[in-house]
């Protein structure tokens, strides 16, 4: 591994690397095609991030960056994924002055194209957006030297083998790719073998294996409310808890109703804003609260470490996404717990599910106070006040204008009265009518009027942020890049996400012409 790899994993305390990172790095640093299936949290991320930035850093290295060609692509299905992947990827690339910066819908492209144009080395990106921006001439894959592929079979499960397809078409045919995939079902294996040349297949475990230091429980109840208990004493412990939930309301309401039960929680699913998503998987991950509860969404998504529990709380459809799902926990060498709670008109479904996963684990039927599920929640966490802020953002995903003006209740943000910036209910007014000297400005239908006054209308929120800038400086390569080094993006300061995320450092080139 080059010395610049060695300090930055350093710095990081990774000291000794992952079976799947063993087999395939002396083939990736070699610039080998390489297939490698690997369970989640077996440690792919670095498997491909670490030979990209050695070798787009090393021997492809040298050359003008130039706007609009990057070097390096990762895909990835979800704008989750492809964020923690940046976050992976982005050190090792500094380590050699190679830019990065992120790609993904769901936020303005604004950011996204700045960078591009400013000139990137790497680009983590949903295919989606991606090819929306190729579309639009903001970007050419004419010059991509590595290609990735993450999570090959879930970018099958949500259809995005079409899209992918036409964007590794316009890669170069020469280029290295490396495909990640836990199996090869669905379609992943037609593009094994139109794209991936003399390929080297890496495997440390079968398609459905599970993680050893995973302990499983299936927890079986009685009835709906037996099972709102369990789950409540369940997200009750110490420790980092990701409750699983098949619907985005549901995920939303069982947040809310834990916040208010003194058990701080977020939620993560697909109707949240990228910023509500950016800023609940941030208070996650720095502790701030102890429980996430999320769809299907953030199944390949989240990769917080030490998560100690992962409760199926609606038990998923398939053995997949069983196996996904659990894979939040035991990650890194730690050990974990996951739970499936199962009411009686879910057992013959979750017994059929669990056999297919390769998974045996007798079923357990118990309540809240069982002593089995004492032990396995531990010490339980001292309860939480709710504060109006917290139920306000766990109502509504983030803390945007609601429909009563901008006021301070789970419906709003600002002022201090229920309906609007007022001291009262009445606006600016010495009584109901009027624009007399009242306590406040009001959003509700009493303020600034005669009679019933004028009403705030609804307005959503918005985040702005804004991006910084730095130089690039060239240097020369054996792959010409044409045109002078632009002035490179930084990570643009928005609270709704790095979307744009462009790390700073000099410009190196590549064997092949950009210019």
């Amino acid at each position: 591994m080059p010395e610049p790899l060695v300090r930055a994993l350093t710095q990081r305390d990774i000291t000794e690397p992952f079976p799947i990172q063993t087999d395939t790095l002396p083939d990736t640093l070699a610039g080998r095609d390489v297939l490698g299936r690997g369970k989640t949290g077996s440690g792919k991320t670095l498997a491909f991030s670490l030979p990209m930035a050695a070798r787009l850093g090393g021997q492809l290295s040298g050359g003008r960056r130039r706007s609009g060609h990057p070097l390096g692509l990762v895909l990835a299905p979800t704008r989750e994924l492809a964020t923690q992947i940046s976050a992976v990827l982005t050190p090792l690339a500094q380590a050699y002055g190679l830019t990065t910066t992120t790609i993904f819908g769901g936020v303005s492209q604004q950011r996204q194209v700045a960078a591009l144009q400013a000139g990137v080395d790497i680009v983590v990106a949903c295919p989606g957006r991606l090819e929306d921006l190729m579309q639009q001439g903001f970007v050419s894959l004419d010059a991509i030297e590595i290609t990735v592929l993450d999570e090959a079979d879930h970018m099958a499960d949500l259809g995005f083998l079409p899209v992918v397809t036409r964007i590794l078409k316009k890669t170069p045919t020469d280029g290295q790719r490396m495909l990640f995939s836990a199996t090869l079902d669905n379609g992943v294996d037609k593009l094994v073998r139109q794209f991936l040349h003399n390929e080297v297949l890496h495997s440390v475990d079968d398609a459905t294996s599970h993680v050893e230091a995973m302990t499983h429980h299936v927890f079986e109840v009685d009835g709906v409310e037996s099972k709102r208990e369990l789950v409540k004493a369940l997200a009750s412990g110490t420790g980092r808890r990701i409750l699983f939930m098949r619907t985005k309301h549901q995920a939303k309401k069982l947040a809310k109703q834990l916040t208010e039960a003194g058990i701080p929680s977020v939620d993560l699913h697909g109707n949240l804003s990228q910023g509500a998503r950016d800023r609940n998987l941030a208070a996650f991950g720095s502790g701030d609260v102890r429980v996430l509860v999320a769809t299907d969404v953030a199944a390949r998504g989240v990769h917080v470490d030490d998560v100690q529990l992962v409760v199926h709380v609606d038990p998923p459809a398939e053995h997949k996404a069983y196996l996904h799902r659990s894979g939040r926990t035991a990650r890194a060498g730690s050990d974990g717990d996951v739970v499936t709670v199962v009411l009686p008109s879910e057992r013959g479904d979750v017994k059929a599910m669990l056999r297919k996963a390769a998974i045996g684990v007798a079923p357990q039927q118990v309540s809240a106070g069982s002593p089995a599920v004492t032990a396995l929640v531990g010490d339980r966490a001292p309860y939480v006040t709710p504060s109006v802020q917290a139920t306000a953002s766990s109502s509504n995903g983030s803390s945007g204008r609601g429909s009563n003006g901008r006021g301070s209740s789970s419906n709003g943000r600002g002022g201090s009265g229920s309906n609007g910036r007022s001291g009262g209910s009445n606006g600016r007014t010495a009584g109901s009518n009027g624009r007399g000297a009242g306590s406040g400005r009001s959003g509700s239908q009493e303020g600034r009027g005669q009679g019933t006054g004028r009403t705030a209308p609804n307005r959503p929120s918005r985040d702005h942020g804004a991006s910084g800038s730095t130089d690039t400086s060239g240097r020369s390569s054996r792959r010409h890049r044409g045109g002078a080094g632009a002035p490179n993006s930084s990570r643009a300061a928005s609270p709704q996400g790095v979307a744009a995320d462009t790390s700073t450092g000099r410009g190196r080139g590549s064997r092949r012409a950009r210019g």
